[in-house]
């Protein structure tokens, strides 16, 4: 072998050297790299994608009803008037319904004893309760036939959702004791089955 050739060996084993170390540089580097960076992609199996809860809840729609008077050959008698409300809690649901009641009927078939201008202050529902507070504009006017029709209307369109409930009635956020000029004594709390015994329309 002459020098020539044992150069030109030289420098291929160099060449090939510095190659190999250049692999190995770049090798090592790529796998930093990839250590470094975070994994983005999506699990193979979808049920270990972990969704955060909504905060927001839907509405719920919930058909109430409203509670109307209805003249019969000797009285009057409660009549149902159904309406779907979109509501997440029972009193929203609940509100809804009395302010429709509040405002009057929109069949001429229907009546309410309940005072124009009658506005609702407040109202809960609570487990098996219900509390509503009424202005002092429900307890104005009529004899008693007008205030047990009133009181009967308020009752059932509270109990609505739950005809079991027991019922508070407040004017101007104080219990209501007695109802009208005819002095209708109240006894709270109020039912369905109480009503329609010591009430009788």
């Amino acid at each position: 072998m002459n020098d020539q050739q044992r150069t030109n060996r030289n420098i291929s084993s160099g060449v090939i050297a510095a190659v190999s170390a250049a692999v190995v540089a770049v090798s090592g580097g790529v796998a930093w790299l990839t250590s470094q960076t975070p994994n983005t992609s999506t699990p193979a199996n979808p049920s270990q994608i972990i969704k955060q809860p909504s905060t927001i809840q839907p509405g719920n729609e919930q058909t109430a009803s409203i509670y109307w008077l209805r003249p019969t050959d000797k009285s009057v008698e409660l009549v149902p008037q159904p309406i779907k409300i979109t509501a997440a809690q029972p009193n929203q649901a609940l509100e809804a319904a009395f302010k429709t009641l509040l405002a009057g009927p929109t069949e001429s078939t229907d009546s309410t004893t309940i005072p124009q201008g009658t506005q609702l202050l407040g109202l809960k529902a609570d487990k098996n309760e219900v509390h509503v507070n009424l202005s002092s504009d429900f307890t104005s006017g009529g004899g008693s036939t007008s205030m047990m029709g009133r009181l009967g209307q308020v009752v059932y369109t509270a109990t609505t959702l739950n005809p079991n409930a027991k019922v508070y009635i407040e004017v101007n956020g104080k219990q209501l004791d007695v109802l009208g000029g005819e002095g209708v004594e109240l006894e709270q709390p109020l039912t369905r089955e109480s009503f329609n015994k010591n009430y009788p329309l």
